[in-house]
């Protein structure tokens, strides 16, 4: 299987924020959204790797649709713990724009995987 550059981002990025949560929890005393936002952002690399290994197009769009969801999420958590002051702004621009990427890399795929298979029905639906 070759490697897939946004599973590694993803995976990266998950790793960055079970540290942030652990920081969080450990020298801030925040336990709500620091738990928000590491469901959300390592459900974004999950949901990759399924999508990866999916059982057809439809079934990759799916995940890579709940993947591209949970990374919105998560990027509202990032926002909220920068406006309730619980990170600095370095850290904040930090996460934010490798969540961001991330997020771009996701509605690209969403995007071109639907325009795919719609063309593919369009092609099925003219042989008949």
């Amino acid at each position: 299987m070759k490697e897939n550059l946004v599973y590694k981002k993803a995976f990266r990025f998950s790793v960055r924020m079970v540290n942030l949560y652990k920081y969080l929890k450990e020298n801030k005393g925040e336990y709500v959204i620091s738990k928000q936002v590491l469901r959300s952002s390592t459900s974004i690399g999950a949901n990759i790797k399924e999508g990866i290994v999916a059982q057809s197009k439809k079934d990759f769009l799916s995940k890579m649709y709940i993947a591209l969801k949970e990374a919105s999420e998560t990027e509202y958590w990032i926002e909220l713990l920068k406006e309730t002051e619980y990170i600095d702004e370095k850290t904040f621009h930090s996460v934010i724009e490798d969540c961001r990427e991330i997020n771009r890399i996701l509605c690209a795929t969403v995007r071109t995987t639907k325009k795919r298979l719609q063309q593919n029905w369009e092609l099925k639906f003219k042989e008949q």
